[in-house]
């Protein structure tokens, strides 16, 4: 049906997420099924990290999202000059229990 219009979806989203949370890292794994994206805060002076958010997407929905980050990230820096790439961490970073 050409005259149809799109459905608009409604999100909702609890007060908390809403808030966010900060990574200055992330981590990245894959199967052939899906792209696993650990992300998480560290505490340098503490060594210590927290896992804020574990992300489990589809190799096509992974796709459409670094599409999506190049794009936006080309419209900043137009907008506010070019970004540095940050040093990585020197140490080992896992999991433990």
């Amino acid at each position: 049906m050409p005259n149809q219009q799109p459905q608009q979806i409604q999100i909702k989203a609890t007060d908390a997420a809403l808030q966010g949370h900060y990574s200055n890292i992330m981590q990245v794994a894959h199967l052939q099924e899906e792209f696993i994206l650990d992300f998480m805060n560290i505490y340098p002076f503490q060594n210590l990290g927290v896992l804020n958010a574990r992300i489990i997407v589809s190799p096509g929905h992974l796709k459409r999202m670094v599409n999506a980050l190049a794009e936006n990230l080309k419209r900043y820096e137009e907008a506010y000059g070019k970004i540095e790439v940050a040093d990585a961490p020197g140490e080992e970073i896992g999991f433990h229990s």
